[in-house]
């Protein structure tokens, strides 16, 4: 498909919307993001301390949780249509964790640093209650199901939807078959983002604990392992990655197959994860011997999503209400942003996903998946090789010329996006993109290398974790202040105390509910 038929073919819905006058809608969308970051010491190793307890109950804090470890937490901003406030929110978070971490670091870096111990990776710890200790049975099925240093792996999930009144004018199906649309568009041109936002070209041979691979790694003078036009390892099969997941092809073309599949996969006996055993000698090794413990075990780079209510499981809250927002899980953490990802980021993914909505979606069958599947892999591993063919519909298409065809819509949308919210800041950060697609040097992946075979104390991480800690220590409060996250900390810490007061039936008979009338969601 060509440029123009593509400009076209947004030019007519465009022109749709704006006949209804809901074109303010449509250049109005909301996101959140949930950024991931590693504790670490001032030395560079990763931290064994426990979660401290002037940031909240990791179970029910709002804005600061922890993710498979103990030390690797996780920060929640609240939804926003204002990426202004939307960074403030993460800028905030940031400054009260670094106030509280004494001289702890956060790790700038999606793959995790030198870890020398597996074993002593900690994991997340969520208190007495039921839903705490099934929290932490779930992670004990994590560490026993691909190891626990993969799990410390940290990425960046972008949470994006549209306002609901705007569902009201959108003529071509349901919301929810809007959202499938976009997560189809998004599967084909998911490559785009390993290219202009992996940060993870190389890592710790540590990383690899003796696993095999057949990737030729380069050694760099400080022994890191590296593949030179590689964008995101760990976006890669040895990143966040399972291999008992690899075949799984859940439906994307209606919300009601969706759910379908998702709900028959997660029954699925695994022979595999039956040999670990579930309940052996008194202790949980995991909640299920099934392919998938619950539904967020699913390792995929989009998720449809809706909030769930009390006592929900997440696709129990897709069939009651159908997709509210959808959630992008392929960013890699930026390591020269001090919160881990950047304003124009933010802004190109929303003239990304805008893309993705708008464009006619075909139906995904096996072989696009394959194909998907085979241009994602090829822009993790080589993103940056000069030359580099992808495939569509079976043909080579080189990636530069299928960026020149995709351009022109995203410049349609962030002057859309601009004339909406005023100023250039949409152009700006579409422009910011281009010059990467001009110039592969300006990628984070490059500029990572090259920052990485500088350095001569192999130290770079812990050098950019320093800087950004100071940085973030010497920024003031935006949006929030010291006392607001105080009194978030003693809410959350009393939410859990009352959580583990009311809890009478007993852990093995929670389960046996749990998976029986699934009743409760975690996460």
């Amino acid at each position: 498909m060509g440029r123009f038929s593509l400009l076209n073919q947004l030019q007519r819905r465009l022109d749709d919307l704006a006949a209804q006058n809901a074109l303010p809608l449509l250049f109005t969308p909301k996101r959140g993001v949930e950024r991931e970051a590693l504790r670490i010491t001032p030395q560079g190793d990763m931290a064994v301390s426990a979660h401290p307890q002037a940031l909240g109950s990791a179970l029910t804090n709002e804005f600061i949780t922890t993710d498979f470890a103990e030390n690797l937490l996780e920060f929640i901003t609240p939804v926003t249509d204002s990426v202004e406030q939307l960074m403030a929110s993460l800028n905030d978070i940031h400054v009260f964790t670094l106030k509280h971490l004494g001289q702890e670091r956060l790790w700038p870096l999606s793959m995790p640093c030198y870890i020398s111990e597996p074993d002593a990776i900690p994991l997340a710890n969520y208190g007495s209650s039921n839903i705490g200790r099934m929290k932490r049975v779930y992670r004990e099925g994590l560490k026993n199901r691909y190891g626990p240093v993969m799990q410390l792996i940290a990425g960046v999930h972008y949470n994006f939807s549209l306002p609901e009144d705007f569902w009201a004018h959108w003529q071509q199906g349901s919301q929810s078959d809007a959202y499938m649309g976009l997560l189809r568009n998004y599967r084909q041109l998911v490559w785009v983002l390993p290219y202009l936002f992996g940060a993870s070209p190389a890592l710790c041979n540590s990383f690899l604990g003796g696993r095999e691979h057949h990737l030729p790694f380069e050694k760099s003078a400080t022994g890191s392992l590296y593949l030179p036009y590689a964008t995101s390892l760990r976006l890669s099969d040895l990143g966040y990655t399972s291999s008992a997941q690899a075949g799984l092809r859940i439906d994307h073309n209606s919300i009601d197959g969706y759910i379908r599949d998702l709900r028959a996969v997660i029954a699925t006996p695994s022979d595999e994860f039956a040999k670990i055993g579930v309940k052996v000698d008194g202790q949980y090794r995991q909640l299920n011997a099934n392919l998938l413990q619950i539904e967020n075990e699913l390792y995929a780079p989009i998720r449809p999503k809706r909030v769930s209510e009390s006592g929900e499981k997440p696709s129990e809250a897709l069939a009651r209400g159908g997709v509210q927002y959808i959630e992008v899980r392929a960013l890699d953490v930026d390591p020269f942003s001090p919160t881990g990802v950047d304003s124009d980021t933010v802004r190109f993914m929303d003239i990304f996903l805008l893309a993705c909505l708008l464009l006619d979606a075909e139906h995904l069958d096996n072989t696009q998946w394959s194909e998907n599947l085979a241009n994602f892999q090829a822009t993790v591993l080589e993103g940056r090789k000069p030359g580099l063919l992808l495939k569509r519909k079976g043909q080579p298409l080189a990636m530069a010329d299928w960026f020149a065809e995709l351009m022109p819509v995203w410049q349609r949308i962030a002057e859309g996006l601009d004339a909406q919210q005023g100023g250039s800041a949409y152009q700006d950060s579409l422009n910011v993109q281009r010059q990467k697609i001009s110039d592969s040097s300006l990628t984070p992946s490059a500029r990572l290398l090259a920052a990485m075979n500088s350095s001569t104390d192999g130290r770079l991480g812990v050098a950019l974790a320093d800087a950004h800690r100071s940085t973030l220590l010497a920024s003031p409060y935006q949006r929030w202040s010291e006392a607001f996250f105080e009194q978030e900390a003693a809410r959350s810490l009393a939410a859990q105390a009352q959580l583990e007061a009311k809890d009478e039936v007993p852990f093995d008979d929670f389960l046996a509910d749990y998976f029986h009338s699934a009743k409760a969601g975690v996460a």
